[in-house]
């Protein structure tokens, strides 16, 4: 059950927070100005970036070994697969998708603000605190996974670590 409640918690805080709570008080700021069209866009990649979000967090539920996405509840294990086969953070992609189909669908400025600030404070915060702190936790065979997958722009051909099962 306590396991269960960490999870609960670190899915609230971050991605509920992030892309439901806060686009909600950014969404009365400004008044809908999107077209069918932009409407149409938005929605189908929103929920191809949701499923992004979604596997990824199933394979820390998965493969993680105890622990939770939250960076103060960090999984056992290092993920090298499914999409992070590709890209380091595919979660984090889907999240910033996800708020730019949102700004895109509302038609909203301030959503698109806030989008872009997210992903700004993201390119930021994770070569500066959370690479170093995952180097540190999984030594070497981070560092291979960081000399081979990209941060941000997925690799065409998956990824595949020495020592892993093909």
């Amino acid at each position: 059950m306590k396991h269960v409640l960490r999870w609960l918690l670190a899915i609230l805080l971050l991605p509920v927070n992030v892309t439901v709570l806060i686009p909600l008080l950014l969404f009365e700021l400004e008044p809908l100005r999107s077209g069918l069209l932009e409407k149409g866009v938005s929605l189908f990649v929103g929920v191809l970036a949701f499923g992004l979000c979604i596997s990824s967090v199933r394979l820390f539920a998965l493969k993680g070994g105890g622990g939770t996405p939250a960076p103060w509840d960090p999984v056992a294990q290092l993920i090298i697969h499914g999409p992070y086969r590709y890209v380091r953070n595919p979660m984090l992609i889907g999240v910033i998708v996800i708020l730019l189909c949102e700004a895109l669908f509302f038609g909203s400025g301030p959503l698109l603000v806030y989008a872009c600030l997210f992903l700004l404070a993201n390119v930021a915060y994770f070569p500066l605190s959370e690479e170093p702190a995952l180097l540190k936790r999984y030594g070497r065979a981070y560092q291979q996974y960081l000399d081979n997958v990209p941060r941000w722009i997925p690799r065409l051909t998956p990824y595949h670590s020495p020592g892993m099962k093909v």
